[in-house]
């Protein structure tokens, strides 16, 4: 007779193991998620030490697997375990692979990510290096031994893929261990000791230097097209791209752009003072469209407008006959002609460009965003720029 019934597995709620018997435990896990785990023995096997072989393994999740059930598939491991045999050959044919854990938790994460490229690359780094090796064993096979030869080709030579991969494959275990598909420790913890050191070099945007900016935002401004005034209004207010480029009119008040925080990289809403120069950038504009400052001359398919893409600016850099500078970059320029040329206090030139500055405890008594002091600098750049 189990020590559960279907009255106290529902009524379980502080974290940790509750036994039915026989090795057969309920997991409650920190989050209140409720799984099936098993600890049995494997009759006449032993570790390299003496010592009889054991073998823990995750049965489903309470939402999938009743208690019913759970106690018939326990029995039935018990029964290959008290042969020698391995429990993890037994299995039902639908048991979750690492390639279902990771799509049911990609689809999960979908809504959070700011943007669809993220999304996008999440699931392909898995699709391209983690799924052709072990996308189509179950979960609860894996382990370190299986993870270390997907990230070993790529460590060196594509040290930041690798780096990403890593942390998504360990976020999928880490699901699947909370959702009871997994009963073990995380495979990926620490494989860093079994992967070398790589030395991060510093990957700097080609930038342009702030010398040549005026003559720069000359020639832009003798350009027609959309694409010349949005990418003058990027150099004007130093922010980066798809900021600008998805900027609306409702987000325009007088001399202040309010960019919403699901536009920002850290996810903090920025407000940026326009210069008299920027004003002149969008009064020419000014029209094209009731929603989108920068409307793309493609519109959707349903005939709605939409803000520009990324690529406007390789053809404008192209057809202008620039090289070697991205738009990116701009933002560096105005960095060093803040420190160089206008001599702006470090937190005042890191507030303009959307940084965060200082440790977060530093962050949370520094309440003012130095917007007066930011006012002046944008300015001066303003008429820097356009002199």
């Amino acid at each position: 007779m189990g020590k559960l019934t279907v009255r106290k597995v529902e009524s379980l709620r502080d974290p940790g193991m509750y036994g039915d018997g026989e090795g057969l435990y309920l997991r409650v896990g920190p989050t209140g998620s409720k799984s099936w785990i098993l600890r049995t023995r494997i009759n006449g096997r032993f570790t390299k030490g003496g010592s009889p072989l054991r073998w823990e393994g995750g049965i489903g999740s309470l939402a999938m697997v009743s208690l019913a059930e759970a106690r018939d598939k326990a029995r039935e491991l018990r029964k290959v375990a008290r042969e020698g045999g391995d429990p993890r050959t037994v299995r039902d044919d639908d048991a979750l692979t690492f390639e279902e854990a990771a799509r049911t938790l990609y689809r999960s994460l979908e809504p959070s990510w700011k943007n669809e490229k993220h999304a996008k690359t999440w699931i392909a780094s898995l699709e391209k290096y983690v799924f052709p090796e072990i996308g189509a064993t179950p979960i609860e096979e894996i382990a370190s031994g299986d993870i270390l030869p997907l990230l070993s080709p790529i460590w060196v030579e594509k040290n930041e893929t690798a780096k990403r991969v890593k942390q998504r494959v360990s976020a999928v275990f880490d699901w699947a261990k909370g959702a009871g598909h997994f009963a073990h420790e995380n495979p990926v913890n620490g494989l860093s000791k079994a992967l070398p050191s790589v030395r991060r070099k510093a990957n700097h945007m080609p930038a342009m230097k702030h010398k040549d900016v005026p003559a720069f935002m000359a020639a832009l401004d003798e350009r027609e097209g959309t694409s010349a005034r949005t990418l003058q209004f990027i150099i004007l207010t130093a922010v980066r791209s798809g900021e600008a480029r998805g900027a609306q009119w409702s987000e325009i008040e007088g001399d202040v752009w309010n960019v919403p925080a699901e536009r920002m990289k850290l996810g903090v809403p920025h407000s940026v003072p326009l210069s008299k120069q920027a004003l002149a950038v969008l009064e020419k504009v000014r029209g094209l469209d009731d929603e989108w400052v920068f409307p793309s001359t493609v519109p959707n398919k349903d005939g709605s407008q939409r803000p520009q893409s990324v690529m406007v600016f390789k053809g404008l850099m192209k057809r202008m006959g620039v090289q070697g500078i991205t738009v990116h970059g701009f933002r560096s320029t105005f960095r060093d002609w803040a420190g160089e040329v206008a001599r702006a206090d470090w937190e005042v030139a890191e507030a303009a460009l959307a940084h965060a500055v200082g440790s977060d405890v530093a962050r949370s008594y520094a309440r003012s965003d130095l917007f007066q002091r930011r006012r002046e600098l944008m300015d001066a750049w303003g008429g820097y720029c356009c002199s």
